[in-house]
């Protein structure tokens, strides 16, 4: 018996030693694995090259810095975070690799009016309040200023829209330990940071680091709202779907989670159209897509069919897809899935009303035709989208935030400058790319890049740039204490008095 407790003790030590210990690469395999990504940036990422970054010089320079040593797995994977980071492709990351994070601040962390708030989560009444309410903001962490620490801690986002990139950064400060390894800083415990206030007071604090069983609540008002994390089967449990719908003073409201897809969930689509027809004499109609990360088109389609004229035809979004021309059919397959359709793939209709928009239309960037498919357009066609529907011809607000990301961002430009509709909220987190994954052969660092580029009706791409709102409309200290919905309240307001 004692034998057999030895022998599944060392078993054990074995196992936690080879966990601590560090992946090392040589410098042939991180050299074979920059080539085997620099293949496919050249030949299938739609967005290295448009902002003049390349980053070739980044990789020759990494090369020489290597020299004969190893380099840790964790190390290179930082570094390909930071590169990639650099092309814009908002969609773009690398993941597979570890960087510390066994510490933490027992603070949470919120942006507010380009400042840092410092808060304490109550458990108990499910708030947030200043940690210190005479110096509520965060103004450096060891003797670092604040604003020399935001703009690092996050590589793969460094081309956001700004209010998308300080949401994160910001939040992230909690996992101070992780901040620490990408700075390449020695994290001291306790930490010193500097609190000030509005008049520009300062205060020092020492702050004792503690392990993950005692860190402060992330702040994220994701986790505060009622299935919010839609699960699979849930956007087709009709008592979980229903409480995505209201109606309050003869005002709707349909908050949209996830950019759900009408095959997987039918359940939600079939409330949806059911509370289109109750809402038919409504005064206005609210579209909630804030912190929504994407998905399908499918909800932008569906609503549409409700807020386009049957008589109208619009061109909504423009894209050119990068790859091997023509385009082969998985390609053409995931565009058309986007409902995006070359010009001779659309009817005579909207073949005219695409001609019209090309006539003014100009793009950021122009594109390699050798390199580019053809522009695809996704159409709102209000003949064909408007069956079985009807015109909801009433004031249409969709409200958005800086992590209405991916579909949802495209949810937000498709209908802005429509009839009736106005954009609430800030400005989006734009992007929209049609992704490739792909693992680099000896890391094993797993990453995904954008393989189209996508424009708005203005010219200007999604990625690193988003929508702006209509009416603009940020958070209040209440709402950031969770004590509110300021952003809705206030909205509410607006259409009330219109």
């Amino acid at each position: 018996m004692k034998i057999h407790i030895v022998f599944l003790l060392s078993i054990f030590m074995l196992f936690c030693n080879a966990q601590n210990e560090t992946d090392y690469l040589t410098k042939n395999e991180i050299e074979n694995d920059l080539k085997f990504l620099g293949n496919i940036l050249q030949n299938q990422s739609s967005y290295q090259g448009l902002h003049g970054f390349d980053y070739r010089k980044d990789f020759e320079k990494y090369l020489e810095q290597t020299g004969g040593t190893k380099i840790a797995k964790s190390d290179f994977g930082l570094f390909l975070s930071k590169t990639i980071g650099k092309i814009g492709d908002r969609h773009s990351y690398i993941k597979g690799y570890d960087l510390s994070g066994t510490l933490y601040l027992p603070l949470s962390f919120a942006p507010f009016r380009d400042k840092v708030l410092v808060l304490e989560y109550d458990k108990v009444n499910k708030k947030y309040a200043f940690w210190n309410s005479e110096f509520p903001y965060l103004k450096a962490i060891n003797h670092l200023p604040i604003e020399k620490i935001l703009p690092k801690i996050l590589p793969n986002e460094q081309l956001a829209p700004k209010s998308s990139y300080s949401l994160r950064a910001v939040r992230e400060l909690r996992d101070i330990e992780t901040v620490f390894s990408i700075l390449n800083i020695d994290l001291p415990n306790p930490l010193a940071i500097t609190l000030t206030n509005e008049n520009g007071i300062e205060k020092a604090v020492n702050i004792k680091l503690v392990p993950d069983d005692n860190k402060a609540y992330l702040w994220d008002e994701r986790f505060h709202k009622k299935n919010f994390f839609l699960q699979k089967e849930q956007s087709n449990d009709i008592e979980i779907v229903q409480r995505f719908f209201t109606t309050k003073d003869n005002i709707g409201y349909i908050q949209i989670v996830d950019m759900l897809s009408k095959d997987d969930s039918p359940t939600f689509f079939e409330f949806l159209n059911d509370f289109m027809t109750k809402v038919k004499e409504a005064d206005a109609l609210i579209i909630d897509v804030r912190d929504n990360g994407g998905g399908t088109r499918d909800l932008i389609q569906e609503l549409a069919g409700y807020f386009v004229h049957p008589d109208s035809v619009y061109v909504v979004n423009v894209t050119r897809q990068r790859g091997k021309l023509p385009l082969n059919d998985e390609l053409k397959k995931d565009l058309h899935n986007r409902y995006l359709f070359s010009k001779d793939e659309l009817d005579i209709r909207e073949q005219s009303a695409v001609d019209k928009f090309m006539t003014s239309f100009e793009p950021m960037y122009n594109l390699d035709n050798d390199k580019f498919s053809e522009y695809h357009y996704y159409i709102f066609n209000g003949q064909k989208i408007s069956k079985d529907k009807y015109h909801y011809n009433k004031p249409i607000y969709i409200l958005t935030n800086e992590r209405s990301f991916s579909a949802a961002s495209i949810l937000v430009s498709t209908f802005k400058g429509l009839p009736n509709i106005k954009i609430v909220g800030v400005n989006s987190d734009g992007s929209s790319g049609n992704s490739q994954r792909f693992e680099l052969p000896n890391s094993g660092l797993r990453g995904k890049i954008s393989t189209m580029v996508s424009f708005q009706k203005n010219g200007k791409i999604l990625d690193g740039i988003g929508t702006e709102p209509d009416i603009k409309i940020e958070r209040s200290l209440d709402q950031i204490f969770l004590k509110e919905d300021y952003q809705l309240n206030r909205l509410l307001e607006i259409i009330r008095t219109e």
